[in-house]
């Protein structure tokens, strides 16, 4: 299946689920699956950091980059279930996405499920600019980079880029976790998204996504175990209007992501 099919496949369904046509053998040898899936990830990560580096990026390039890190999780025995895209798809116009952010998975894999709807760009952790190859990657797609030391400083950055990106037709991602984190904590999701949204008078989508897949390394987090037996969830909620100071926005959104993350077996802190 090639982009082109793996859009009419969104735009007419609005979801996708992987189909295992054959038994996936690779899962059941120890340490196969995470072997495999780096070395395929890094395949991908390098080529297109030589692409963004020679100023050719695009949004076909990204969303090919995406597809093939879906395919590469699936080559490796994992499911992916992704659910919500009519939400998405209704609405004519920039949105802020507000997501729970548990791995490197989440940027790999939503420009995949999004770019079909609408441009997009990250509110990104500055270091990742620096990544090698990836950070090139980066820096092609244009996103806003925080420093994540300077809260002040961080909702300044964001709401001037983020206006602009959106004035422009760009809808923007925001993980307004302080880092990323297999339990999904209340307390530490912040209002960053609901404030863009509200200055920009833009609607909100909430994003609730279940990424253990790809667990944390000892030494580089970024590296860790790849378990196909935990599968991968993705779910976009209904449009949300920003109203009063937003209180009520960011509840909603904390509410869906919980529910979804218990629904799918994920644990959850600090939620009634």
């Amino acid at each position: 299946m090639d982009r082109k099919q793996f859009w009419q496949i969104l735009k007419k369904n609005f979801q996708y689920q992987t189909l295992k046509t054959k038994p996936c053998y690779i899962e059941k040898i120890p340490g196969a699956p995470t072997f495999f899936y780096y070395s395929q990830v890094m395949n991908v990560v390098f080529n297109h950091g030589i692409i963004a580096s020679r100023n050719n990026y695009n949004r076909n390039i990204w969303t090919d980059g995406a597809w093939a890190m879906i395919n590469i999780a699936e080559s490796v025995g994992a499911e992916v279930c992704v659910s919500g895209l009519e939400n998405v798809a209704e609405y004519i116009g920039p949105l802020v996405y507000i997501s729970n952010h548990m791995s490197m998975v989440d940027a790999f894999f939503l420009p995949g499920f999004l770019l079909e709807f609408n441009d997009i760009t990250f509110v990104i952790k500055e270091d990742l600019l620096y990544y090698p190859f990836f950070g090139k990657v980066m820096q092609a797609v244009n996103p806003i980079a925080v420093t994540r030391k300077n809260p002040r400083e961080d909702l300044k950055t964001v709401l001037n880029q983020g206006m602009k990106k959106l004035t422009e037709g760009r809808s923007v991602i925001v993980f307004p976790q302080s880092t990323r984190s297999h339990i999904f904590d209340a307390s530490k999701f912040n209002s960053l998204g609901v404030k863009l949204a509200r200055k920009a008078g833009v609607p909100i989508i909430p994003v609730a996504l279940k990424t253990d897949f790809q667990g944390y390394g000892k030494y580089i987090k970024d590296l860790g175990k790849i378990d196909p037996s935990k599968t991968i969830y993705i779910k976009f909620g209904r449009p949300l209007t920003v109203t009063g100071k937003g209180q009520t926005a960011h509840e909603h959104i904390i509410k869906f992501i919980a529910e979804n993350v218990r629904q799918w077996g994920g644990r959850v802190r600090n939620v009634l």
